[in-house]
């Protein structure tokens, strides 16, 4: 009798493990077949971005005011996945920086990168010391600098491109274009219309045209200024706010400034994550 259990064990046992095998390899496969992802995460009154290249380089931009920015991450990350490759934090703000701390304790983190833009808050000291604990790499990005995520995809720093420290932390936003084949988008972090200009100034048209642009500031008036709009000319514009936040984002006149001139609006408060993958061959889609 028991040798007729012992077979019956044994054979579940290797079927267990063929089962397992088998999850593994599909989930391999699923990896390799992927394209390009941008993800605009839903965390409230806050920033947070994730990109995924075809290599499976991830990259996060800021992290939202709270942990919240977990359950986003488990919808567009494997369960099994427990690694991100790099922070960029565009401003050392709360609703930049505070859920970053609760990713610290999950994930391991292989750099981060900022702008140099200071403050003194809890918060921002707390997450600098959890970095230094962790042996994080940290780099201050100016302009010129190119990360290469691999597959195709790009960072170019745009801003800044001087000694932020003194600034306000809004002003000296980090500013970016990614880029993925014929694909790309103006990441603004706060960046105020003092920012705009400059940048403006130091580019040209085609530097700056971008399919995409994820409007600055959570589309306050403070930010996206006609002109700069007018020359990054995008054909959709992407605003990471919360619903019926107090400062009442996004502002009737960025809204205003981005329809007239052509741009679709999407939002966080009315849709949610909103996500734009593309294939290999370069054909994108939005999902929301």
């Amino acid at each position: 009798m028991c040798e007729k259990y012992k077979k019956y064990w044994l054979f579940f046992l290797v079927l267990f493990l063929l089962m397992i095998n088998i999850f593994l390899f599909y989930l391999d496969w699923q990896n390799s077949q992927k394209g390009f992802t941008f993800v605009m995460l839903d965390v409230g009154q806050g920033d947070a971005l994730f990109i995924e290249s075809p290599t499976g380089t991830q990259v996060l931009i800021d992290g939202g005011p709270s942990k919240k920015i977990l359950s986003q991450l488990s919808r567009v990350m494997s369960p099994l996945d427990r690694t991100i490759d790099a922070f960029i934090i565009t401003n050392p703000d709360q609703d930049h920086v505070a859920g970053l701390l609760d990713v610290l304790k999950i994930y391991k983190v292989g750099k981060v990168f900022e702008s140099g833009a200071l403050t003194d808050s809890k918060i921002y000291q707390n997450f600098k010391e959890e970095i230094k604990k962790e042996n994080v790499q940290n780099f201050l990005v100016r302009k010129g600098m190119k990360l290469d995520l691999g597959g195709g995809v790009f960072i170019d720093i745009l801003f800044p491109d001087r000694d932020v420290s003194t600034w306000a932390t809004n002003e000296g936003s980090v500013v970016a274009k990614l880029s993925y084949g014929n694909i790309s988008f103006m990441l603004m972090g706060d960046a105020t219309s003092k920012t705009e200009q400059i940048i403006l100034k130091g580019n040209s048209k085609a530097q700056l045209d971008s399919t995409v642009l994820k409007v600055g500031h959570h589309g306050s008036r403070t930010s996206s200024t006609y002109p700069f709009v007018e020359v990054v000319s995008p054909e959709y514009a992407f605003i990471s706010d919360g619903k019926d936040n107090s400062y009442g984002h996004p502002h009737q006149d960025t809204l205003s400034t981005l329809s007239s001139l052509g741009a679709k609006i999407f939002r966080t408060d009315q849709l949610g994550q909103i996500r734009i993958e593309c294939d290999r061959i370069g054909t994108c889609k939005i999902n929301k």
